[in-house]
This record gives C-alpha cells, structure tokens and sequence, in this order.
C-alpha cells in the first residue's frame, strides 16, 4: 500500500535531519579538536547505528527484516559509503563547518556527470549549466586565501560530495528491492567492521566528554538516517531537497559559537551560485520526472 504524501511533514522531517547533520559534524570537528583519531571515530559513527538497529529489531521480533538477497551489493555500497566518510568527517577537521557544508552542495552536480557517464542518462543544457555554474561558485569561494581554503580542504571536501553522489546511483540500485533499515544496517555494520582494525590501532583512553562526542557522532549518525528515510517516505526527493541548504545555517552558527569563526565574502558570494546550481538540477529532475512517458519505447527528451 503507497504511503499517504504529506507534503509539509516530510519538509520538517528534512529539516530536523539537516539538524542533526550539522550536529553530527559538529561532533567530528570536536573530536579533532580534542585529537581523537579519525578511523576510531568513524568506526563508532557506524558500530552504534548497527547496533540500535539491531537492538530495536531484536525487541520487535523483527530480525527477519535484514534477510537480503543482494548482500555483495550492500558490501560494495558499503566499501565505497565507509571510504567516503573519511572524506565526509575528515574535511570539517581541515576547513571551517560552513565552508565543508557548502563544498557538500556540489553534490547535485556530480550526480548529474555521473547520471550521465555510468546511467547513460540524458542531460541536456539546464542540468550542464547549473553544473557549470556550480563549479563557478567553488571558484569564487576558493578565491585567493589559501590560509582560509587550503587545497586540500577543497580538494577533500569535493571528494566527499563526489562520494555521496556515487552512493546515490547505488542507493537508487538497491532501493528497488531492499528496504531503507535494511540498507542502513549493511551500511553501518559492515562499515564497522571495515573500520575496526584501524580503531584498534588508532585507539586508546578518553575522557568522559570524549567518549560522550563519540557517542554522540553515532547517535546523531543515526538520527539523520531515520530522519532522512522518513521524510522521504512522505514527500518526493525534488519537494524536500530544498531543506538541505538550511544546514548552512546550522554550521554558520555552531562555528561561530564553538569557533569563532564566519564565513568571509567569498564564502558568502559564492554559496548563492552551489544553491542555485543544485536546485536548478532539482527543478529539472522533478520536471523531467513528470514528463516520463509510461511507455519505455517512447524517448524523452533530455533537458
């Protein structure tokens, strides 16, 4: 049975999940504050989502729900998911949190170069100018202060949304047969045990407010997942997208807070072209949806 589409509820799920992710790399750039190692602190962001899943299934009688058919599947999103975290988590311990929240909309982008490289999808000059005009907002914001944006920072930071949108041409994959607890189960356990060793290696002793900061990056973790599905379980990806640049303000305010930090002009200047880039690509995208013909033998045309 489809799920009723309740427009407004799936906008404030997206908002709360956008919350929740500017918490979470709050709690990253903490931890790199405090210099708890990267590898452990990835492998509890996926340990404790794994086993709040688990731990609530096993309360419900409800295991059965993780039975796949596709485990190799999930096993390579995971691989590919838990590499992009280095990327996603480490970038906020290089730049400031609203400069790796920015470079993170250029996400839009990438999936629309790797829509059309790997899905030999067509994509017409909407969709490439707003790839082009993203890719001139990242120019803008880089600007001339390496101090304020290393490249490596860039250079991170677009790694990261390249890998979130590689993660979403798999996520489209697999969720024409598995359900979303299940997908982030595989995501988060088997990423857990990927991560183990180096958590091993890396680790030692904290203190009670490190370990509450790890804690909290999983906790958070998990959150934004469950946020994140539910929204789109009652709205489309095209109507609740817009929230997501509402992290921006998020990072903007813990940064200045817990940093004292704020964007410079650039930052301002060319954050409005990434926006703009990405939800031009939404707009098309839930146009060019609207417009697919019923019958597979009839072409649509590209944007």
């Amino acid at each position: 049975m489809a799920t009723q589409q309740k427009p407004f509820l799936a906008l404030g799920l997206r908002l709360l999940a956008m919350v929740a992710m500017s918490v979470m790399l709050l709690f990253s750039k903490l931890t790199g504050t405090y210099g708890l190692p990267l590898p452990e602190t990835l492998f509890w962001r996926q340990m404790l989502p794994a086993l709040g899943i688990l731990g609530w299934l096993a309360l419900r009688g409800e295991l059965g729900r993780l039975k796949t058919q596709r485990f190799w599947v999930h096993l390579r999103r995971a691989f590919i998911g838990t590499a992009g975290m280095f990327t996603t988590l480490g970038v906020v311990r290089i730049l400031p949190l609203a400069e790796a929240t920015i470079l993170s909309f250029t996400t839009p982008m990438f999936a629309v170069v790797l829509a059309a490289l790997f899905l030999r999808e067509a994509v017409g000059p909407w969709r490439w100018g707003a790839v082009l005009l993203g890719l001139v907002g990242v120019l803008v914001i880089v600007g001339p202060d390496r101090a304020h944006m290393p490249v490596l920072g860039v250079a991170v930071g677009l790694t990261a949304a390249f890998s979130v949108a590689l993660v979403s041409i798999q996520l489209r994959d697999l969720g024409r047969t598995e359900e979303p607890l299940t997908v982030v189960f595989y995501f988060s356990a088997l990423g857990a045990l990927m991560l183990l060793p180096g958590a091993v290696v890396t680790g030692g002793a904290h203190t009670r407010f490190e370990w509450l900061l790890l804690a909290g990056i999983g906790a958070t973790g998990l959150v934004t997942q469950l946020l994140l599905t539910a929204a789109l379980r009652y709205g489309s990806v095209a109507s609740v997208i817009v929230m997501d640049y509402s992290q921006l303000i998020w990072s903007t305010l813990w940064g200045f807070l817990f940093f004292q930090q704020l964007p410079p002009a650039t930052s301002w200047l060319g954050a409005p072209l990434i926006i703009t880039a990405g939800l031009v690509i939404a707009w098309r995208e839930h146009v060019l949806h609207r417009r697919t013909p019923i019958d597979p033998a009839i072409p649509m045309n590209a944007d």
